[in-house]
């Protein structure tokens, strides 16, 4: 009997490998993304920041990517260029990004205690780097995505983009957790910080993920070449303008990329503020503040899988982000609640949002491919991300503005303590938000027929 040619992507052990190469690339990524959240209460003793500069450096992270366009234009690329160009340039951006934002910390430019344009030149110039990495991360993001849909259509691909996501978040987890250890403890002391400490180690990890994306492209290349021996069409066709347009015009689209941001404006701009709240609200003690947040994404390394394994084989994506979207407002309203201070309470709010955090993207980023061609999905999953980024530039923003202006307390000896209550509040409304567009996505399904209830796997 004649034995039935395959390409690379039905080898098991080859495409979990290469999930696996770029999900380590990922993960260094998201490391940087939230190195400084920890550090926010010795940014404010040891460099005068406040809580509008803490603000404003992470609102950063979509500047280019919402004023330029950068994503959509990243997309284009590649959709044009393919996921081995995109890759390679996504995370050299990183790189350039990470290191600013390093110098700006570590005062490499001598720029302490000056001013550009009437602004701390300091938090201005790092912002600048926090803007340029998120360029690269972003890209980064829908290169990756891409590159789990060429791999793992047809197979195991909620299964695949949960535990690249889980991976990733190992980065997160890592960034919440080990700042100010290594600020204080390895590289500084409490009485003299090195605040810049944990940014270098981030600049050495997106070298190693740099080096793993160059071993990936010779993955790809062979994956191509083993499609091309068959005679198989390359999905990734040149771009077309008209490809925007089709796009945008789908209104399943417009509610993933609204759902998008809705829930992640809940999540990603919550951690960045989360140790503080652990500080402000909870009394735990600064060293250990972030030690709590970094529960959230350990959390998600056992249940984005276990939700993607079950959405590839029993369907249900539309029903689990319902739920999710129902937890992340429960979640948020009961952090809201004064009389829910005992940090006991704070570590079960935490496991819980991280429940809340596999259940959305286990379904949401597996169901893109049911809405939108395969050959315009950079395009679109870089327009869902441009969406996403204008609540991750202003959510943040408003965060640290609502703070400083209705949330500061200082105490007769001069001490400042932040009341977290209406920033909890703002944060549940995105869940309020999120379960109605969920609602209306399931509607949406039910009417074209996406198949976002259907199971992933093709038997």
């Amino acid at each position: 009997m004649e034995k039935i040619k395959q390409t690379l992507r039905d080898n098991k052990s080859a495409r979990w490998f290469a999930l696996f190469v770029v999900s380590f690339t990922m993960m260094t990524g998201y490391y940087i993304n939230y190195v400084i959240s920890p550090l926010k209460p010795m940014l404010e003793e040891f460099m005068g920041w406040d809580s509008t500069d803490f603000g404003f450096w992470n609102s950063a992270y979509g500047w280019f990517n919402t004023f330029f366009l950068m994503l959509i234009f990243g997309g284009i690329i590649l959709d044009k260029m393919g996921v081995r160009f995109t890759g390679v340039g996504a995370v050299l951006t990183m790189i350039v990004g990470t290191f600013i934002q390093y110098a700006a910390i570590a005062n490499l430019f001598g720029i302490t205690g000056t001013e550009i344009f009437g602004m701390n030149a300091q938090i201005l110039i790092g912002a600048t780097g926090f803007a340029v990495f998120g360029v690269g991360v972003e890209i980064a993001g829908i290169t990756v995505s891409k590159i789990i849909v060429k791999w793992f259509k047809g197979k195991e691909l909620a299964l695949a983009m949960g535990l690249e996501m889980a991976f990733a978040r190992l980065g997160t987890a890592l960034a919440l957790a080990i700042p100010i250890p290594l600020a204080t403890i390895v590289f500084g002391t409490k009485a003299m910080p090195a605040l810049s400490a944990p940014i270098a180690l981030g600049l050495g990890l997106l070298v190693a993920g740099l080096l793993a994306f160059f071993y990936y492209t010779t993955m790809d290349k062979k994956l191509d070449k083993s499609i091309a021996d068959l005679n198989e069409i390359d999905d990734e066709e040149p771009f077309k303008t008209s490809d925007i347009m089709i796009i945008i015009k789908n209104k399943g689209f417009w509610l993933i990329a609204v759902l998008c941001v809705l829930f992640y404006s809940g999540v990603f701009p919550f951690l960045y503020y989360a140790s503080d709240l652990m500080i402000n609200k909870y009394g735990v003690d600064p060293e250990l503040a972030g030690t709590i947040p970094s529960l959230l994404p350990f959390g998600t390394i056992l249940l984005t899988p276990l939700f993607g394994s079950i959405y590839d084989r029993k369907g249900k994506g539309a029903t689990i982000m319902i739920i999710g979207s129902i937890m992340l407002l429960a979640v948020h309203t009961l952090f809201a609640l004064p009389m829910l201070n005992n940090w006991i309470i704070a570590v079960v709010l935490i496991l819980l949002l991280g429940v809340t955090f596999s259940l959305v993207p286990s379904a949401m980023w597996p169901s893109v491919p049911k809405i939108i061609p395969e050959k315009q999905l950079g395009t679109a999953y870089a327009l869902i991300f441009w969406v996403q980024n204008w609540g991750l530039m202003g959510v943040p923003l408003l965060i640290g503005w609502v703070l400083d202006a209705y949330c500061k307390e200082v105490s007769a000896t001069g001490a400042i303590t932040y009341n977290y209550t209406i920033p909890m509040m703002i944060f549940a409304t995105c869940g309020v938000l999120a379960f109605i567009v969920a609602l209306m996505l399931k509607a949406e399904d039910k009417k074209k027929g996406y198949g976002l209830e259907l199971p992933n796997m093709v038997k």
